[in-house]
């Protein structure tokens, strides 16, 4: 079973930035599918950006030119540099890996965006 811890979340005013990260059990290397989500209180849980095996990266449109995914494979670790934080970004950010046919989630991490 895969383990992801989540770190980095907190309280931050509008403008600054954050850097999450996820650190796997398992190697990330070859992975299906890593990535982060996010879930507002009282809304769905969406995508914010996902990285595949492929190489390919999806970004959820509200965060794209401001949030950045990277991967530090010797680390077993996922990142998601989040800049420019709006309130609009106020969720619980889960880390997301897909191994297989088999979906892992974090325990969540609380990020807090004040205006």
């Amino acid at each position: 079973q895969v383990q992801l811890v989540e770190s980095g979340g907190g309280l931050v005013e509008a403008g600054g930035s954050l850097r999450l990260a996820c650190r796997s059990s398992k190697n990330t290397f070859n992975v299906n599918t890593i990535g982060w989500y996010r879930q507002a209180p009282g809304k769905q849980r969406e995508l914010v950006a996902i990285s595949r095996r492929d190489g390919s990266i999806t970004y959820a449109d509200s965060v794209k030119g401001r949030h950045t995914i990277s991967r530090d494979n010797a680390k077993n670790s996922v990142y998601l540099q989040m800049n420019d934080l709006k309130p609009e970004d106020t969720a619980v950010y889960y880390c997301y890996l897909l191994n297989g046919r088999t979906v892992s989630w974090g325990q969540g991490t609380q990020v807090t965006v004040s205006s």
